[in-house]
C-alpha cells in the first residue's frame, strides 16, 4: 500500500546517522551493566509463586515506583551513574549469580503483569520437580501490560483548522515554531495524516515540503518523523540504516526485534511498496552469519502470539537452551534462534525463570557468555522485551544521551515510535533505573525548539 503525500525515498533528508559517526560506542559494551531486582518480579530460584497483581492489573502510577535511593545500596551505591558504564544497579550482585531475594535478579519487572484474567499465576512450589501445571488462559498482552502513550488523539479535532494554523505559522517572514509545536505534539499520528491531506486540499501545497523549507536540523528531523505514518517511519528507518556505506545494526535490532507480528508484516510490505526493495534481500546483503539469520527470522512476523503460558514447554525450552550453551562445549546458535524467535513473549518470560533454576544464572548472562557482537545484542533485546519492554527502551534513551554528544536519531526515533504506545511506562522505568526523569535528561542534552518539542511530547 502506498502512503499518499510522501515523496520517493530520496525526498527526505538523510538522518544524521544511527547513531552519529564516531558515537557507536556510546551504547554500553556487553556485560557492563546489570538491572535492579524489582518487587513483583520473578520468584527466586527454586520455585515459589508470582506475587499478586495490584487491583488494576496495569502499570502503577509514578508514585508507585520506589523513590531514588529507595533500593538497598550494595557496595556504596550512591545512585550516580559511574563513568564509562551503566550505574551498578541495586537489588543483587548482577548477572551470573542466582537470585537470593524476593525478586528476580535480572531485568526490572513490570510489577503488574498477571495471568488468568488478572489473578496471580500460581506455580507449584515443587515445580519443576513435581507435576507441571496445565496451560492457563490469560488476558491479551495489551490488557495485561496496561501500557499508555503520552500522546492521545485530540478531542474536537478539526484538520482544516490545524492546517490553517500551520499555514499561518509558515507564511511570510520567519516561522512561528511554537505554533507548529502546539499542533504536532498534541495530535495523534492518524490526525497528523488528516492535517497533511487537508493542507494540500486547502492550499494546493505539500505540507512536508513547506515544513522542510522552513525548518532545519534536529527539529526538522523530529517534525518530519512525526508526520510520517508509523509503519512508513519504521520502514524508512530500516532503509536508511542499510543504505549507503556501512550498516546501522542497532536500528535493525531495535525495530525488528521489538515489534509485533502485525507491525513487522506491515513494515515488510511498506518497505517493498515504498522503496521497491525486498527487505530480506537487503538484510542478507548488509549482515551475515547468525545475526543475519536472526533478523530474517524476525522479518517473518510469525512469532507465536498465544498468550497462554505452557510451563512444561518453558521447562523443556530452558533445558534445551542450557544444553545448547552453558551445558556443552561451544554453542548451538540455531537453538537459541529457534526458541527466542518463535515463542510468545509471555512464554519466554516463563522460560527465563525456568532457565535461572536450571543454569543457576539468568539467561541474559548466558547470552553474554555464549555470544558476542550484533547477534548477542539481538538475542538480548528479545529477552529484555519479554521481561520488560519499557525498560529496554528506557535504557536505549539513556545511552542515546549519556556522555559527550547526543545520538539524536535514536532519541527521536524512540520518542516518536513509542509516543502513542508505552512512553508513559518508559518514563516510569527511566526514573526508576536512573534516578532522574527522562524530561530532565532531555532538557539538559538538547536546546531550542528541538527541546521544546521533545518535552511537549514526553510531558513533565
Amino acid at each position: 500500500m502506498a502512503y499518499p503525500g510522501y515523496p520517493p525515498s530520496d525526498g527526505y533528508p538523510a538522518f544524521p546517522g544511527y547513531p552519529p559517526t564516531g558515537q557507536e560506542s556510546v551504547y554500553p559494551p556487553a556485560g557492563q551493566y546489570t538491572y535492579p531486582s524489582v518487587p513483583g518480579g520473578y520468584p527466586p530460584a527454586g520455585g515459589g509463586t508470582y506475587p499478586a497483581a495490584p487491583p488494576n492489573a496495569g502499570y502503577p502510577g509514578a508514585a508507585a515506583y520506589p523513590a531514588p535511593g529507595g533500593y538497598p545500596a550494595p557496595g556504596g551505591y550512591s545512585g550516580i551513574p559511574q563513568a564509562g558504564g551503566m550505574p551498578p544497579y541495586p537489588g543483587g550482585p548482577g548477572f551470573g549469580v542466582p537470585p537470593a531475594g524476593p525478586g528476580f535478579g535480572g531485568y526490572p519487572q513490570p510489577p503488574a503483569q498477571s495471568y488468568a484474567g488478572g489473578g496471580p499465576a500460581q506455580i507449584p512450589v515443587g515445580y519443576p520437580g513435581g507435576q507441571a501445571p496445565s496451560p492457563m488462559p490469560s488476558l491479551p498482552a495489551a490488557v495485561v501490560q496496561g501500557t499508555q502513550g503520552t500522546i492521545q488523539a485530540a478531542s474536537n479535532f478539526d484538520a482544516g483548522r490545524d492546517a490553517e494554523i500551520l499555514r499561518k505559522a509558515m507564511k511570510g517572514f520567519g516561522t512561528d515554531e511554537q505554533a507548529i509545536i502546539n499542533v504536532v505534539a498534541n495530535r495523534s499520528n492518524d490526525q497528523r495524516q488528516k492535517i497533511k491531506a487537508a493542507f494540500k486540499t486547502m492550499y494546493g501545497k505539500d505540507l512536508i515540503k513547506d515544513l522542510k523549507s522552513e525548518l532545519s536540523g534536529n527539529v526538522e528531523e523530529l517534525i518530519l518523523a512525526l508526520f510520517m505514518p508509523s509503519t512508513y517511519y519504521d520502514a524508512w528507518s530500516l532503509r536508511h540504516a542499510m543504505k549507503g556505506v556501512g550498516t546501522q545494526e542497532r536500528v535493525l535490532t531495535e525495530i525488528l526485534c521489538t515489534r509485533t507480528n502485525q507491525e513487522i508484516r506491515e513494515i515488510v510490505n511498506c518497505y517493498k511498496s515504498e522503496f521497491g526493495r525486498d527487505i530480506e534481500h537487503d538484510i542478507r546483503a548488509d549482515t551475515s552469519g547468525h545475526y543475519e539469520r536472526l533478523l530474517i527470522s524476525m522479518c517473518q512476523g510469525n512469532r507465536d502470539e498465544n498468550q497462554t503460558v505452557d510451563y512444561q514447554k518453558a521447562q523443556e525450552d530452558a533445558q534445551r537452551l542450557y544444553q545448547a550453551g552453558e551445558g556443552k562445549l561451544g554453542t548451538d546458535e540455531s537453538c537459541f534462534n529457534m526458541v527466542l524467535a518463535s515463542r510468545s513473549f509471555p512464554q519466554l518470560k516463563a522460560t527465563v525463570e525456568a532457565y535461572s533454576r536450571i543454569a543457576n544464572r539468568d539467561l541474559l548472562s548466558s547470552i553474554d557468555r555464549e555470544f558476542s557482537g550484533n547477534v548477542e545484542r539481538g538475542l538480548k533485546t528479545i529477552v529484555q522485551c519479554a521481561l520488560n519492554r519499557p525498560a529496554f527502551f528506557a535504557e536505549r534513551l539513556y545511552y542515546a544521551m549519556k556522555g559527550a554528544g547526543t545520538d539524536d536519531s535514536t532519541l527521536i526515533r524512540i520518542i516518536v515510535t513509542r509516543s502513542e504506545i508505552d512512553l508513559v511506562q518508559i518514563k516510569q522505568m527511566f526514573t526508576q533505573m536512573y534516578q532522574k526523569t527522562l524530561a530532565t535528561m532531555i532538557a539538559s542534552d538538547t536546546s531550542g525548539d528541538y527541546r521544546r518539542l521533545l518535552l511537549a511530547i514526553v510531558g513533565q
